[in-house]
């Protein structure tokens, strides 16, 4: 199998700014493991297409992880606003930051060192040591799972069937090119064994797939149903002063939105209190600012007031007009700054 999959990967790999294709890879070029973790990173939770933009960004900016390990954190956390989940760009830094202080700049190459860093589970440090070491490691993302339970014709739903799913993974994995190897599992899942619709006819494991002979490739993997997520509401809070200053909050380290800037506003809950950050005539916006979280809706109603020349808040910035940049604020934060803007 893992010979049929690599004849095809040589064939049909895709062209990604992080990887290093089969044939420059047989002629010797050997990946980066920063640009194979910076990837990971990003990828996590979100596609190839969102993420290809923002890599080449931070590789043009940071080429390598002692550039990155000695970036200021706003850069860094601008640079990733859109990107979600803003926990994985805190400990993008400190992860940088480990590498360059206590490794001088040079990743592990094995699967229980990496595991060590920063921000590094067992998903991460398979993939770097896979594919930017050649180690022979299981990697299990989405694309993986699918390919697996439909290969072996697995009905037990995810995710309590992940153990399952990636000992039969283990047992496919190939000593020989095993970084080429878990790229091609990806790369099948991605663009033949599809969600919906895989193209059985032009899959190279066409013919032992099981899922296949078994009619079933289309309704597998299974997974378990999902719980209806909740709804909470909240108030932002948005403020500039005559000169077009605005008035921002860094959120705390820990948390949602941990260390992005943001509008000052109250918790986030199902009956939240009004919460403005000094007393005025604080006026509703029409409208509504909604975004999904992973695991909650979020409903926001804007405020607005003039933010007079003497008030400065405790523990929050009165940013100049001209160093304020929408695209530094998380997606959720720039649809209330596009109400207030509108309005």
């Amino acid at each position: 199998m893992s010979d049929a999959l690599l004849g095809w990967y040589d064939h049909h790999a895709r062209d990604m700014p992080w990887r290093v294709g089969p044939a420059d890879r047989a002629a010797g070029v050997v990946p980066d493991p920063y640009r194979v973790w910076l990837s990971e990173v990003m990828l996590q939770q979100t596609t190839v297409a969102a993420v290809r933009d923002y890599f080449l960004h931070f590789t043009t900016r940071w080429p390598d992880v002692m550039a990155l390990a000695a970036a200021p954190d706003d850069q860094v956390m601008g640079e990733w606003a859109g990107l979600g989940y803003y926990a994985r760009a805190r400990n993008l830094l400190k992860c940088a930051r480990v590498v360059a202080g206590d490794h001088d700049g040079q990743f592990p190459d094995t699967y229980d060192a990496l595991l060590k860093l920063p921000g590094i589970g067992p998903y991460t440090a398979a993939a770097i040591a896979a594919i930017a070491f050649d180690r022979p490691e299981t990697v299990l993302d989405g694309n993986v799972e699918r390919v697996m339970a439909r290969f072996y014709d697995i009905h037990d739903p995810l995710p309590g069937s992940k153990p399952l799913l990636k000992d039969r993974a283990a047992a496919l994995t190939p000593a020989k090119r095993p970084g080429d190897y878990a790229q091609a599992v990806m790369d099948l899942g991605a663009t033949i064994c599809t969600p919906k619709s895989p193209a059985c006819g032009i899959c190279p494991l066409r013919d032992p797939c099981r899922g296949r002979i078994a009619g079933t490739q289309s309704e597998l993997p299974r997974k378990s149903p999902k719980r209806p997520k909740p709804t909470r509401h909240g108030h932002a809070y948005i403020a500039q002063r005559a000169d077009g200053a605005l008035l921002l909050q860094r959120r705390s380290d820990k948390g949602l939105l941990g260390g992005m800037l943001g509008w000052p506003g109250s918790v986030w809950s199902e009956t939240p209190s009004e919460a403005p950050p000094f007393p005025a005539d604080w006026q509703p916006l029409p409208g509504e600012v909604r975004h999904t979280f992973t695991h909650f809706h979020l409903i926001l109603r804007i405020w607005t007031a003039p933010l007079p020349n003497t008030t400065q808040p405790d523990e929050l910035i009165v940013m100049d007009k001209h160093a304020f940049r929408p695209s530094d604020l998380p997606t959720v934060m720039r649809k209330a700054y596009d109400l207030w803007r509108d309005h």
